[in-house]
């Protein structure tokens, strides 16, 4: 192997290729596009969560200085609701309108649009319209929404319930805890959270009347989607009449893979008023407007023999829909329960789901997506089944893994699990966390009056689901190669990936590779980012583009050097005949070619089953039972990946989605009032994890390749937050159960929750 490919091939720690763009300042972000003749855009929003409105007289508010138009719910009644992706069968859904009439639904709903010249004319004339409020009685806990005589999220509503859904067997599961010596039990609030991006949502819309169609461009995960959902369910309108465009996206995490109302707004202004229109997201709106996560009340069971083997899992799991039945709100619910039985041989499972309406902002796909859900249940469930038979949390799990031998391993919930070896990673990150040394630490905590405690936490999650990425490459005659695809990087490092894929076919610097993303225009079709499917699926794809882009190069080489194809060789930007000093450039090769075709080519793998990445957190903590302060000691983190494409990139993926699940666990709390206000919708009152929560993360993979994965790739992007928060949650958990006797603390574990837990204890 040549130097060049070791430093930049797959498997290499190549820099990202786009951070020189980003640290110059050269970043171009959609509030970074500046369109002459642009106009401004502003969401009157509601201030009541749920009842009806009036408005009045719009005539001040049209007149005012500087507005161009107002819309309201009747001014686009011909466009069509924001729909789920996937509707229960059997269920009631709520589309999301465009505007809505007469009917809001939670603090936030969108009423009118006013366009303006400048974004503070479009402001003022919003306090100009006249709006009659008649609000009524609010539901806002996932725990009261079905209980009777709740108020109802709408009055179209009978009740809450939008859905059942039952996953595994229930007669199987029935016989499974008939013969169990113990049955453990748990119940808790998956807390709901609010994405926070470094950049807020943004959309301009304009209208091309030369060519009759609409320009979107937003910051989205897939364009493809984006423009799929805008055109053939609200505008009505074929395809090609939608052009979506994404430039550079500061963070996505999930939400900004849907579809908004926003989107549809700016475009039809565009169109009525012959001018671009631009929204930009505020971050107080932010809070108002975007799916939220998580916010699932869950009650499980686990019926063990008298081995402390596990027989059946049986839990009913409320979720939190919001007031609408989001893009992929119903299908978030389903992961979590097809992943309830995690890394273990469980040969009996009854999971019910109940999806509910509140009138909070609906909830959808957020890092994980059901996944972390599923593994926080699993894996607390775990610890609780240990303490119940005397057993240390990782003999339990050691009892209770499938066996190597078992894969393929088809679950009780669906789930087909090609590969695995759970203990590895376990054992491998005990030991790098001196598991075995935590008594002396421990020891050492008691004379400062310090509660300590050490958790760990196995998960497996589902993603890189069936389907395909098409990557399309093309070599220019300045010898760059050209890669599209239909992803989207919202800081993952895709231009860096990408390039190591086919750099590695083509033998080629990586600097030389130039990575096209976020135009529904330069790609036939895309997926876009989501489920850590970027990487398996798009980096397998560019990989056999690479392939089948070198096997044209040369052979249009071998056309101009007079020889075989099979003598040619490519090296950095060079093809030459094997043994020779006789070459020519890429550059040359791609003048030379008869068309552009003879230099371009494409790959697809299209894979049918989801991957199975797994691995193990252990964290350590300790607990000032004075002040209720939780500090993180130490974190471990070994994965199994499958394949190592990028060792810098991946430790990034997972450091950022730690954090993320570290905040879940210890400062995220999303807080609504019974009436629906939602008090925690700043910085003020939101609590962000920051960079002095954490000690330096020790990261290490223990890869067991994917037979499902044609490069044994088995995805990263959602694995840390899916094993931190439950990793956190347990040694927290351990160490008050060693210090005070408490076994059960709903997240997050603010100082003042754990402060009072410690507190009710010495007062009993």
């Amino acid at each position: 192997m040549s130097q060049m490919m070791q430093k930049f091939g797959v498997g290499a720690s190549a820099l990202r290729k786009e951070d020189d763009s980003f640290l110059r300042g050269k970043g171009r972000y959609t509030d970074d596009i500046q369109i002459e003749g642009c106009l401004r855009g502003f969401v009157v929003r509601s201030p009541i969560a749920n009842g009806g409105f009036e408005i009045g007289s719009l005539k001040e508010a049209k007149s005012a200085p500087g507005v161009r138009l107002v819309l309201t719910g009747k001014d686009v009644a011909h466009l069509g609701a924001l729909q789920c992706f996937r509707k229960p069968k059997g269920g009631v859904a709520r589309d999301i309108p465009i505007l809505c009439e007469r009917e809001v639904s939670h603090v936030g709903d969108a009423v009118a649009f006013i366009v303006a010249d400048t974004l503070f004319e479009a402001q003022s004339a919003a306090e100009m319209i006249d709006i009659d409020w008649l609000p009524r009685p609010a539901i806002v806990s996932t725990a009261k929404a079905l209980d009777k005589g709740a108020p109802v999220a709408s009055k179209g509503l009978k009740s809450n319930l939008a859905y059942v859904e039952h996953y595994g067997s229930q007669a199987k599961t029935e016989r499974a805890f008939a013969k169990a010596a113990h049955v453990t039990r748990i119940a808790f609030h998956n807390n709901r959270l609010v994405p926070n991006y470094l950049e807020t949502r943004a959309a301009i819309g304009e209208w091309n009347a030369q060519e009759g169609r609409h320009v979107l461009t937003c910051g989205t995960q897939g364009v493809h989607n984006v423009r799929k959902n805008l055109a053939e369910k609200v505008f009505h309108i074929p395809k090609r009449q939608m052009r979506v465009v994404t430039p550079d996206v500061g963070g996505g995490f999930g939400p900004k893979g849907m579809t908004y109302r926003e989107y549809a707004l700016v475009l039809e202004a565009a169109k009525r008023l012959g001018q671009p229109v631009k929204w930009i997201c505020e971050r107080g709106e932010q809070f108002l407007s975007d799916a939220q996560g998580r916010d699932n009340v869950v009650e499980a069971q686990m019926a063990m023999d008298k081995h402390s083997r596990f027989l059946g899992l049986r839990a009913v799991i409320t979720a939190n829909l919001g007031a609408y039945m989001h893009e992929y709100g119903a299908l978030v619910p389903s992961f979590c329960a097809t992943m309830a039985t995690g890394c273990y041989d469980i040969r009996a499972a009854d999971i019910e789901v109940r999806g509910v309406y509140t009138n909070t902002v609906p909830v959808d796909a957020y890092r994980g997506a059901g996944r972390p859900e599923a593994a926080f249940m699993i894996e607390r469930l775990a610890d609780e089944c240990a303490r119940d038979m005397g057993l240390a949390p990782d003999e339990i799990r050691r009892r209770n893994f499938i066996k190597p031998e078992k894969f393929p391993y088809r679950t009780q919930l669906g789930r087909l699990y090609d590969v695995g070896n759970f203990s590895g990673p376990m054992h491998k990150a005990m030991e790098a966390a001196d598991w075995a040394g935590f008594e002396a630490r421990l020891a050492a905590s008691k004379p400062t009056g310090k509660l300590r405690g050490i958790g760990l936490a196995s998960y497996i999650e589902a993603c890189a689901f069936e389907g395909s990425e098409p990557a399309f490459v093309q070599l220019r005659q300045d010898g760059i190669v050209e890669l599209r695809i239909g992803t989207q990087s919202t800081g993952q490092g895709h231009a860096t990936a990408y390039a190591q894929f086919a750099a590695k076919k083509l033998n080629l610097d990586i600097s030389k590779i130039e990575v096209r993303q976020g135009d529904t225009d330069e790609l036939p079709r895309g997926g876009g980012t989501g489920g850590s499917r970027s990487i398996p699926l798009g980096g397998v794809s560019a990989s056999r583009a690479g392939e089948a882009l070198a096997l044209k190069i040369k052979n249009v080489a071998a056309d101009e050097l007079e020889a075989s194809s099979a003598d040619i060789e490519l090296q950095d930007g060079i093809a030459r005949i094997v043994g020779t000093d006789r070459r020519i450039s890429f550059a040359d090769i791609a003048r030379a070619a008869k068309s552009p075709e003879d230099v371009a080519a494409s790959g697809e793998f299209e894979q049918f089953e989801a991957t199975y990445p797994n691995g193990t957190h252990v964290c350590e903590v300790e607990i000032d039972p004075e002040t209720g302060e939780t500090k993180i000691l130490g974190y471990t983190i070994v994965d199994d990946f499958g394949l190592t494409v990028n060792p810098m990139l991946l430790a990034g993926q997972v450091h950022g989605g730690v954090a993320q699940g570290v905040g879940q666990a210890l400062t995220e709390d999303t807080i609504y009032s019974d009436d629906g206000q939602l008090l925690s919708a700043s910085f003020m009152d939101y609590g962000m994890p920051r960079a002095d929560l954490f000690p330096n993360l020790h990261f290490e993979t223990l890869n067991v390749p994917s037979t499902t994965n044609a490069m044994g790739i088995k995805g990263a992007g959602e694995a840390g937050s899916i094993g931190a928060t439950p990793a956190v949650m347990n040694a927290i958990i351990d160490a008050l159960w060693r210090g005070r006797g408490i076994r059960h603390l709903e997240m997050p574990a603010t100082p003042q929750r754990v402060w009072k837990a410690i507190t009710d204890v010495k007062t009993k």
